[in-house]
């Protein structure tokens, strides 16, 4: 089999699947559709790990056109793949993870009478994130963009009936297309002044036009490469839920427990990191675009943090989670350390799809309770989950020597030796997050795990709404209910998730860092940013970087952030409430229940608004002036001559006669009065 015919394949495979499943689920039943999709995403996992090893082999990276469907004006509009070692690491990634949930999903949904259609749809956004990473050129990366936007809004709303769900996708949904609107100004842009798609000959022309500038309004020039680069990632925005564009993603958490842990840990909303790390040749040009990247960044690791702290519902906290991770990674792109923000999009995709997974897990254990509060005791009655979350928790606080050690180590120091504006805030941003993380992932393992069980008092006036189940019957244990370990069709990923979550960081440091995994791919202008040598220099021995961790500062923050959980949830369970009386006493904890008012401002300010200029322009433009007067109006006017006319034909001959008379007197009147009379 050629090389081609594989990289066809990678694709096509979970299509084939999501087609079989989704238009023939009714014929060919359950267990055939869950095979036809879990088969084809195995084969596009297996054919990934094959062309990863064919690059790390010394094979030459493919760059080339499959399919041209357009030609416009001399320019093409191209299905083309480009397949290189940044684009095989994330072939890997997203099917490994996507067949992890595909084989969890059979646990998790085999109630659900909406079985074969839920894998049709984690199959179809398998297919549609292949195509977004392998794209060589803006039309097909925008395509798969939209696609993986598409599938996400029926997996958030896959319960419909729900309307708490139907909101949830409509508001990712939309908040996605103002992201995305900014990405289609910068691909115009792109095309306007580049004068081609595709990546390479865009790359290539980037330099000359480092120096020119655009007129957006009179007066005011702009450089077009920051305007491009600014736009473009706009689009990330939306997509990695970068603030303030991140109000969708913990409401997405209304879809099943599945598609958290696809969409929202491993693959759609890192497609924003991925991007700008592709586009890199470009955003090197333009350090108002990297300034402006990093402070976004900033803002998104700290501040979405602190909100994880207050919540309550399991996959709230962990939601909360990867805003703050997606955070980190958009940092790391700024400080123009982009193999970083990649490497930390691997080693997060792991063990946050593994934290995912096992809150899912949790809530079956729980009869579908999702409350925190209403759990405790835990780790006995589910040790795989226990331990599998514990792993899971331990690498996302950046414990050294697993995985979410080496590349939020390797963040920090990056955002440490940039030389940006913006960089001193960051870097106190990603340091502070460091306890905040290690303070809300602990709360949440001490709370489920361990203490004593809680749901037992949880029995009576249960809190409804907490479930994640498509039905309407009550959810929760039962009088004589026990928690209970999962089937070994959800446990199997939390152990197949937390090996990666254990060794990858520590294993794919030095060639991804320090080596060349991604040379020729990701461009860093060496002499004006020098994050990435600051890096390299640490990344090469991942045991020494390992040792070396314990003098550092992030260590005794993450530290300090599991004692405080520990002293707070554990030993003494009132200073929770002191502290919540204290904090709502001066409005702090208004401000984070309220999640900053950014929904109250969208929802209140900007939907209201809009929904106010409709209704003006519904009621004034279109009944008043287009109804009313244009074309009601009209008709009248018509209608009044036309009732005047009619009074006039009458029929009778009398009447004609009459007039007849009236106008030869009038004619007679006219015709004398311009006559000249003789005197």
């Amino acid at each position: 089999m050629d090389m081609k015919t594989i990289y066809l394949l990678i694709p096509l495979a979970p299509l084939f699947g999501a087609i079989l499943a989704g238009l023939f689920g009714w014929a060919i039943g359950r267990r055939a559709a869950h095979c036809v999709t879990i088969g084809g995403v195995a084969v596009s996992f297996a054919l990934s790990a094959y062309v990863l090893n064919h690059l790390l082999s010394g094979g030459q990276p493919y760059n080339g056109t499959i399919y041209t469907w357009l030609s416009i004006n001399g320019i093409d509009f191209n299905v083309g793949f480009l397949v290189d070692t940044l684009t095989a690491m994330m072939m890997c990634v997203v099917t490994f993870v996507s067949l992890m949930v595909h084989i969890y999903t059979i646990g998790y949904m085999h109630e659900d009478p909406g079985y074969q259609r839920f894998f049709s749809y984690i199959s179809l956004f398998t297919f549609s994130m292949l195509m977004l990473v392998m794209a060589n050129n803006f039309v097909q990366l925008f395509f798969g963009w939209e696609a993986v936007g598409l599938v996400s809004y029926l997996l958030i709303g896959f319960w419909f009936k729900r309307p708490t769900a139907t909101f949830a996708n409509l508001k990712a949904f939309l908040v996605n297309r103002v992201g995305d609107f900014g990405f289609l100004l910068g691909i115009g842009l792109v095309l306007a002044y580049f004068g081609s798609l595709d990546y390479a000959e865009v790359f290539a022309r980037a330099p000359e036009l480092k120096d020119t500038t655009i007129t957006l309004w009179t007066g005011h020039t702009w450089s077009l490469m920051a305007v491009t680069c600014i736009l473009l990632f706009v689009g990330a925005m939306g997509k990695s839920a970068q603030f303030p564009l991140h109000v969708w993603l913990p409401d997405s958490m209304e879809g099943p427990t599945p598609i958290s842990a696809l969409i929202h840990a491993a693959t759609m909303v890192t497609a924003g990191i991925f991007m700008v790390a592709r586009m890199s040749p470009m955003f090197e040009l333009s350090d108002t675009a990297l300034n402006f990247v990093l402070v976004i960044g900033a803002i998104t690791a700290l501040f979405m943090g602190l909100l994880g702290i207050i919540q309550n519902d399991i996959k709230r906290v962990v939601a909360y989670s990867t805003l703050s991770q997606l955070g980190y990674m958009t940092v790391a792109l700024g400080a123009s350390a982009y193999s970083v923000a990649v490497f930390h999009l691997m080693t997060h995709a792991f063990f946050k799809a593994l934290l995912f997974l096992a809150a899912g897990s949790v809530i079956i254990g729980m009869h579908h309770d999702q409350d925190i509060r209403n759990m405790g005791g835990l780790r006995k009655y589910m040790p795989i989950t226990w331990l599998t979350s514990l792993i899971g928790s331990l690498a996302l606080i950046g414990t050294p020597f697993l995985s979410g050690f080496y590349s939020k180590d390797s963040i920090i120091l990056a955002v440490g030796a940039s030389t940006l504006p913006g960089a001193g805030f960051a870097y106190f941003a990603v340091v502070a997050g460091v306890f905040v993380t290690a303070f809300y992932s602990f709360r949440m393992y001490f709370l489920v795990f361990h203490g004593k069980e809680r749901w037992m008092a949880a029995k009576h006036g249960h809190d409804h709404h907490h479930d994640d189940h498509g039905d309407d019957h009550h959810h929760g244990l039962g009088p004589n209910d026990k928690p209970h370990e999962s089937p070994w069709v959800v446990t199997l990923p939390l152990v197949l998730l937390a090996i990666p979550s254990v060794l990858i960081g520590g294993l794919a440091m030095a060639p991804m860092l320090a080596g060349g995994f991604f040379n020729g791919v990701i461009f860093v202008d060496g002499g004006a940013h020098k994050a990435m040598q600051a890096v390299a220099h640490h990344a090469h021995d991942a045991l020494a970087m390992g040792t070396h961790a314990f003098a550092t500062l992030p260590f005794w923050l993450a530290a300090a952030g599991v004692a405080a959980a520990y002293l707070f949830y554990m030993l003494k369970p009132a200073l929770p409430q002191l502290f919540d009386r204290v904090f709502s006493a001066i409005g702090v904890r208004k401000l984070l229940e309220q999640k900053y008012y950014m929904d109250h401002l969208y929802i209140n300010g900007f939907a209201a608004l809009g929904r106010g200029l409709g209704t003006v322009l519904w009621k004034v433009g279109d009944a008043l002036l287009i109804d009313g007067l244009m074309v009601n109006g009209s008709a009248r006017v018509v209608g009044f001559f036309a009732n005047v006319m009619r009074r006039l034909q009458t029929g009778y001959i009398y009447h004609y006669a009459f007039a007849m008379i009236l106008g030869a007197i009038a004619l007679l009147t006219w015709w004398l009065g311009g006559v000249a009379l003789p005197r």
